[in-house]
């Protein structure tokens, strides 16, 4: 029984650890965080993870297949897109790539939170469309995370 507990726990303190990713200058964020409204005919997509299970991972995003980095807890990523069209947003997940489609018009923001999910050994993360209001609640509170590095290639 003891050795059982011992086991999980040496699993869970591989967990407890924190990630962390590449930053932006703290300026950069407060403008990012200013919500501004994206150029004429492109839409502003805020792909964010806040604080929570699974500190110690880092998870790949991407949009329609282009890498827009890896994250960690508590940042987010912007990134401006041809308005008026659909987006796959996905993030790596243990079982496979998690996909969230996204129909933008121009001259919106759309707010998409990564999220772990903690399964027995393993971490998968998923993606959901979050309201303005709640998008940006969540992203006043976290920082600018640097773009365009990802651990995996998108599959």
């Amino acid at each position: 029984m003891y050795k059982k507990i011992a086991a999980v726990g040496v699993v869970l303190s591989l967990f407890a650890g924190c990630a962390s990713v590449p930053m932006e200058s703290p300026e950069a964020s407060a403008v990012a965080k200013t919500f501004s409204a994206p150029a004429p005919g492109t839409a502003g997509l805020y792909i964010y993870r806040a604080a929570g299970v699974g500190t110690a991972l880092k998870k790949d995003v991407w949009v329609d297949g282009k890498c827009i980095g890896e994250t960690a807890p508590n940042m987010f990523f912007y990134e401006e897109v041809e308005g008026d069209q659909k987006y796959k947003i996905s993030t790596e997940s243990e079982f496979g790539n998690n996909d969230l489609i996204v129909q933008t018009q121009s001259g919106r923001n759309y707010y998409i939170k990564q999220y772990i999910k903690m399964g027995l050994f393993v971490g998968g993360a998923n993606l959901k469309l979050m309201s303005e209001q709640s998008g940006k609640e969540a992203i006043s509170k976290l920082e600018l995370a640097k773009k365009g590095v990802c651990s995996k290639r998108y599959r």
